[in-house]
């Protein structure tokens, strides 16, 4: 453990009943993140693009791509490099497997457990931060977006350790944390870009106001050392320098365009969603489930006891913690561009929040532990109700009538799943009952029950989620043919990446090839349907379902004598 003034040791031990172990955090960890992480393809729309951009790192040829990432043979320009180079080197070491294209997210994920971890220690509650760990790790939302291949919990781990860092030095004033803190914020940003140093800026000002309950000059020099300060513009500025270079479009692009337009709602072309005030209320309860529902149960169970020893420090970290995720929160809610993932950034501090205020109540070694389980078994029961008296409420578009999930219609299937849940949330409030050294902790059993539900669910629906089957087809029957997509690129995104080659769209309606289509005109990426017309190799096209009458009315389709019907596009060869 790092030497600290050890008056800031708690004045008596917290919470002595809770007594997670290291080695159990890790075990739940590895087992939540890991759990068939290479079960289904790789993903249409996101993670096949990402997925595509770094294997194009791979096999271009061109240095200047590993600059300037490029999407299906074009520019694209949206995010910093850093996720497309570790997933390049992930895949060069590993191979193309779909656990491969995950790795770098499920790292990311670990990561934030070790941080959450480590900032207990060194905040001298570890029962605290094993307790967070849990709670961030086997929060539903957060097991969903560590094996998808985004850029979000990549950015989670290095804003986190940012902003702990940050903490620390605030709280000790040691150098090497505010280095640490720079060097973190500066691999923030090249994965994300600008967002990352406006989410820091701001918390930290708040954390200041907090405190000093001003701004003044002389809080602010303490946050400008020199090596710092050095340190994060030389992580930060080679990349920028090298993409202006090799595009003169790119800083108008990147700081105007995908910033602040995007912030504003303004942003070419518009392919974001705008939502509502509340977008991210009801997806902050589904990111940390079942752990969310705690904070409403604690509220009116009477829940904090307060130390008259250590009230103050203890008040003071936790309105840290508390500001370091609702910051973010109204930065995003305020946002005209709203996504379901965004917010994953603020859970790890909110899971520590969390973890701070039952540490100082009964949840953890009362009967008022058990409740947590009665409330999810009550709201299983209460769609079991619902999906009775409506089932219509079961419709799916991607569900065939003749679906079947092990042996089960779609309907029974979820059905079957919410009685399993019933009796599993039961089963752990009993544990967690019985149970006091493990505590809340029991809970994460129905996160990995819910994992494993959702991990068979994509596995039987890989067809409609992904174009792994349909490259295998086209490899098989299909040697040496070019393949043309017709119009929608964004849908079969993981097809590029199977065949690991650029695919040319016919008609592109397409928002992720936009720029790159406007950088490089006259490319043979996109082309008119005369051009395809006019083409003699031999060729075959992929047309979604419901462009088909188009693709039809158009006569393209009268050289092609077969055709295969996959689950939501025809392939005409």
């Amino acid at each position: 453990m790092n030497s600290v003034d050890a008056s800031r040791q708690p004045k008596f031990p917290l919470q002595e009943s809770l007594n997670l172990s290291p080695w159990m955090v890790w075990l739940l960890a590895c087992l939540c993140v890991w759990m068939c992480l290479g079960t289904y393809g790789v993903l249409n729309d996101n993670e096949g693009l990402y997925a595509q951009i770094a294997n194009d790192m791979l096999t271009s040829g061109d240095i200047r791509h590993w600059i300037i990432p490029h999407l299906n043979g074009l520019p694209y320009m949206e995010k910093p490099p850093l996720l497309y180079w570790l997933t390049a080197l992930a895949l060069a070491l590993f191979g193309h497997a779909e656990w491969v294209v995950r790795l770098i997210p499920s790292l990311s994920a670990l990561a934030c457990v070790a941080l959450l971890m480590y900032f207990g220690q060194r905040l001298y509650r570890p029962q605290t931060g094993r307790l967070a760990a849990v709670m961030f790790i086997s929060g539903l939302g957060v097991m969903i977006i560590s094996r998808t291949l985004m850029f979000d919990m990549l950015l989670t781990v290095f804003l986190t350790a940012a902003l702990m860092f940050a903490y620390l030095f605030k709280l000790e004033s040691q150098q090497q944390d505010l280095r640490l803190a720079y060097l973190s914020l500066a691999l923030g940003v090249l994965t994300k870009g600008f967002v990352a140093l406006l989410i820091f800026g701001m918390v930290t000002m708040s954390w200041m106001v907090l405190v000093y309950q001003t701004l003044s000059w002389n809080h602010f020099r303490l946050w400008l050392e020199p090596v710092s300060f050095a340190l994060f513009l030389l992580i930060t500025m080679p990349w920028f320098l090298a993409a202006a270079w090799c595009e003169p479009i790119f800083p108008w692009f990147f700081f105007i365009n995908e910033h602040l337009l995007r912030f504003l709602g303004l942003r070419l072309p518009h392919d974001f969603y705008a939502g509502p005030w509340w977008y991210y209320l009801p997806r902050m309860v589904l990111y940390l489930f079942p752990w969310s529902l705690l904070l409403p149960l604690a509220w009116f169970s009477g829940w904090v006891k307060k130390s008259p020893f250590e009230a103050q420090e203890l008040m003071l970290l936790r309105k840290m913690c508390a500001l370091a995720w609702l910051v973010p929160f109204l930065f995003f809610t305020l946002s005209s561009a709203k996504a379901n993932y965004y917010l994953i950034v603020v859970m790890p501090f909110m899971a520590f929040n969390l973890a701070l205020l039952l540490e100082q109540s009964h949840f953890l070694n009362d009967w008022r532990s058990a409740m947590l389980g009665l409330l999810i078994a009550a709201i299983a029961a209460a769609l079991i109700l619902a999906l009775r008296m409506a089932p219509q409420l079961l419709a799916a578009k991607m569900v065939t009538e003749d679906f079947l999930l092990f042996g089960q219609s779609w309907e029974h299937f979820i059905l079957l799943v919410l009685y399993g849940t019933i009796a599993l949330a039961l089963l752990a409030g009993l544990a967690a009952y019985c149970l006091p050294q493990a505590g809340l902790a029991v809970y994460s059993v129905l996160s990995v029950y819910l994992m494993l539900v959702l991990v068979s669910f994509a596995s039987a629906m890989n067809p409609a989620i992904s174009d792994k089957n349909l490259a295998q087809f086209i490899e098989r029957e299909l040697p040496g043919r070019t393949i043309y997509l017709y119009r929608n690129f964004e849908q079969h995104s993981s097809l590029p990446f199977y065949l690991k080659k650029p695919l040319p769209v016919i008609d592109s309606t397409s928002n992720d090839l936009y720029w790159g289509n406007r950088i490089r005109p006259g490319n043979a990426i996109i082309i008119t349907s005369d051009q395809f017309n006019h083409l003699r190799e031999p060729r075959a096209v992929l047309v979604p379902n419901n462009d088909l009458d188009e693709f039809v009315s158009q006569k393209l389709h009268t050289r092609f004598l077969h055709q295969r019907q996959f689950v939501n596009a025809t392939l005409l060869y």
